[in-house]
């Protein structure tokens, strides 16, 4: 392709593909003669530029993650691999606020609405309006409301399980960066493996949610029988410090 046909196929101005080969994000065409011919993994680095930006990134902070990365179409494909989101999540949905307050049967409290908001729960909008980022999460927080769990209750338990599970989480990453990433960054990326690396991270989403999940019934089985063989051998009607109940 010449810049032109470039440009068109990116939809990226001529001017900012030349200002990025001159900053070193883009690498220069082939020449011949005096045209210059850029190929697939032009227009790929030109994607992956713009996605990064999207993410949040500067040009400079671009440049630095670019410089030895490996080629752009591998690197771009994992990139859109480790933004795949784990869990198999509904849309956000949007709410009134008095909707909210109405299912969990409370006052309207900034504190509690905090609280969900630093869970992951919710997130406040304009307008008396909150979006709810996990529509699941919401429904089992719903859920222990009917069971007549106070909200307050329910989020502080779901605030703690999210430690423990962030925690999880963080043991599954260290592995794969451990494991899989380090011995192919030490091997200096080779390109033929990029699909390889690439396809761990797939298959570790399945590997860590199903780990976790047999991990985690397994560990209700004990923790309901611990608790329950206590009470129910502590004699009718006696709490957990064996003391009668009114």
């Amino acid at each position: 392709m010449t810049i032109d046909e470039l440009a068109r196929r990116t939809g990226m101005t001529v001017r900012n593909i030349r200002a990025h080969q001159s900053r070193g994000l883009v690498p220069p065409p082939a020449v011949r003669g005096r045209t210059g011919y850029y190929g697939t993994e032009h227009a790929a680095r030109i994607e992956l530029i713009r996605e990064l930006q999207g993410d949040g990134f500067n040009l400079e902070s671009i440049r630095r993650l670019l410089e030895g990365a490996g080629p752009a179409t591998e690197v771009l494909d994992f990139t859109r691999a480790l933004r795949e989101p784990f869990e198999d999540e509904e849309e956000p949905e949007i709410v009134p606020l008095s909707e909210l307050i109405s299912t969990w049967e409370v006052e309207p409290d900034p504190a509690l609405l905090k609280t969900a908001e630093e869970v992951g729960l919710l997130r406040p909008l304009d307008e008396g309006r909150v979006e709810i980022l996990s529509p699941r999460l919401f429904r089992a927080a719903n859920e222990l409301a009917r069971l007549g769990v106070p909200a307050e209750t329910a989020i502080a338990v779901a605030k703690e399980t999210m430690r423990h599970a962030r925690s999880v989480a963080k043991s599954f990453v260290g592995l794969f960066l451990d494991q899989i990433w380090e011995p192919f960054d030490k091997a200096g990326r080779p390109e033929e493996r990029w699909p390889e690396v690439r396809d761990a991270i797939q298959r570790l989403r399945p590997i860590a949610s199903e780990a976790l999940l047999a991990i985690f019934q397994q560990q209700m089985t004990r923790a309901v029988d611990d608790a329950f063989g206590r009470e129910l051998g502590s004699g009718s009607g006696r709490g957990r410090g064996g003391k009668k109940r009114r």
